[in-house]
Order: structure tokens, then sequence, then C-alpha cells
């Protein structure tokens, strides 16, 4: 296949293209005010109309599609300014002086910060469609897989496995969490009716207001499981512009992604670990969490209140 052919077949594909700088040039982002106006009304009319109706029921992950529409749209540019930087260092490398290099290199920058603008501009309409989606349902929109992310915005859902990545490279960026982390831990519930159900969330939320009241700076750690009270503690940590790192559970591993997980968690040196009732994973992880002599604050009594609170109470009722 001949060169120039390559090159033209590579053009096709969506991820390679890229707008001329002088497309962008003087080009400005729209007004935030604008985009958050935007979003508000296409979320209140679509949702609306399907109140009520025999689709309301999809209302849910619709809201959730809608978010990762803006998500992945910022993603995409994300992307290609990854490419430019590359691009951008490349040009740097090679500088020889010469006003044709020296445009080059001015023209690249100037596409990469336009494009980065791009990116903002989708992560405000994404944030905004968060926002509405998490009124809407109660819960915190996180992504299928990746990072969550806003440039200029405090909170972020950072992947566990990047995070760790970047302590390792000594790249921590202005976007990954920063901080003391402190650990969430908790399984999917049931309760017998609305009553327990509030109790176990006054406690649940009651516990995290006190941690927090101990630990100014921290960022909340978590399995990112949507299904389960987690969403509960990631709904609470967004509501406070608290930072997450959610550590997914790796599937190839099989019976051992939930320990795998919790060494992940553990190996950031968390201030706290905070558990709620849970499987035999959130056992363990209090076990190896008190062998490291971190702080175990135990709710794993019935509706999140302390095993120990509990044991006093039965004695007392016994005598």
């Amino acid at each position: 296949m001949s060169t120039s052919l390559a090159a033209a077949l590579a053009a096709l594909e969506l991820g390679h293209l890229e707008p001329a700088a002088e497309e962008l040039s003087g080009m400005a982002p729209p007004p935030t005010e604008a985009l958050e106006q935007t979003v508000t009304a296409i979320w209140s009319d679509l949702f609306t109309t399907m109140t009520n109706t025999s689709i309301e029921r999809d209302i849910e992950d619709l809201g959730w599609s809608l978010v990762n529409l803006f998500h992945r749209a910022a993603a995409k540019k994300h992307g290609l300014v990854d490419r430019l930087t590359d691009d951008i260092r490349l040009l740097l490398a090679d500088q020889d002086g010469s006003e044709i290099s020296t445009n080059d290199l001015e023209e690249k920058i100037d596409l990469a910060k336009k494009v980065e603008e791009s990116a903002g501009s989708f992560e405000v309409m994404r944030d905004v469609a968060a926002a509405h989606y998490m009124r809407e349902t109660g819960r915190s929109w996180v992504p299928s897989s990746g990072n969550r992310i806003s440039l200029g915005v405090t909170a972020a859902i950072v992947d566990g496995n990047a995070f760790l990545r970047a302590r390792r490279e000594r790249r921590l960026e202005a976007n990954t969490a920063r901080g003391t982390p402190v650990v969430f831990a908790g399984g999917r519930l049931t309760f017998a009716n609305d009553a327990d159900l509030k109790t176990f969330a006054d406690n649940l939320l009651a516990t995290l207001n006190k941690v927090r009241a101990h630990v100014g700076d921290m960022y909340l750690v978590h399995g990112g499981d949507m299904k389960g009270i987690e969403r509960l503690a990631a709904s609470w940590a967004e509501q406070k512009g608290i930072q997450q790192v959610r550590f997914g559970l790796d599937r190839k591993l099989g019976d051992r992604a939930g320990f795998r997980r919790n060494e992940q968690m553990l190996s950031l040196n968390p201030r706290f670990v905070i558990a709620f009732q849970g499987n035999g994973v959130t056992e363990r992880l209090v076990i190896e969490a008190k062998a490291r002599n971190i702080r175990v604050v135990d709710r794993r009594g019935p509706l999140g209140a302390p095993p120990a609170s509990l044991k006093a109470e039965g004695r007392q009722r016994s005598r």
C-alpha cells in the first residue's frame, strides 16, 4: 500500500479528523450560562413529555444516556488534545528557529487550546445534565468506565486504576483527586419498610458528615456500585463537591476481583475506612484495614448503626 493511500485511509477514521486552525481562529466557546440554559430546556421538555406516559419507566435509562452523550463528546475532544500535545512535543524537538517551523508550532498550540475550550463546553453540558439526572433519580451519574472530570471543577469521579498509574508516574494532574483518602464500602441492602430505609439513610449521611468534619480535605474512595448503597455515598459526595475515586471490579479475576479491589483501595493508605453491611469482601476489607492500623468506622449493625452500640443496648435489656 502506498504511503499516500495509507494516509488517505487513515484520514477517513473519525478519530484522526481535526479542524484546521484557521477554522477556529477568533471563535469563542458558547457562554456557560447559555449552555446551562440550553441543557436545562432540553431536559425539561423531554422528561415533561415522558412523565405519566407508557414510557415513563425509561426516564432513568434515557437520562443516563443523555448525560453520556455530552460525556463522550468531551472525551473525544480530550483525545484530540492528547494527539495534538504529542504533535507539539515533536515540533518543539524539531525546532530550527525558522519562521515556518515557528508558525507551525504556534498554530498547533492555538488549535489545542481551542479544542480544549470545546471539551470544557461539553463538560459544562454534561455536568448540568448530570445534576438534573441526580435530582430526577436520586443517583449520582457515573460513566460506565473511565473518569468523570471537569476542567476548573473541584468535584470529580476518577477511575481508580488510572489514579494509581498517575501516582506511580508522579504526575497528578489538576483534575485528579488530591487530599486525604477515605474508603467507603457496603453492599446491596433491602429494607422491610420505608421507615427502616429512612433510618438507614440518615445514619449513612450522618456518618459521612461526621467523617468529613474530621477530614476536611477528604476524597471518597469506593467501588462505584450504583445499584447498592455506594450510590448514596456517591450522591452525597457530589452534592458536597467532594472528589471521588472509584475502583471497579476486574471481572477477569473472577472470585478474586473483590479482594484485589480491597488491596487497591487500601494501597492509598486511607485515613478512615467506613464499613456498612456487605458480603465477605467487605468483612475482609475491615480485617485488613485493622491489620494496617487504619481506623475503621464500623456501621455494620442493623440500619447502619455501630455494632458496639447494639451490643451494649442488648446487655442493658438483658439485665
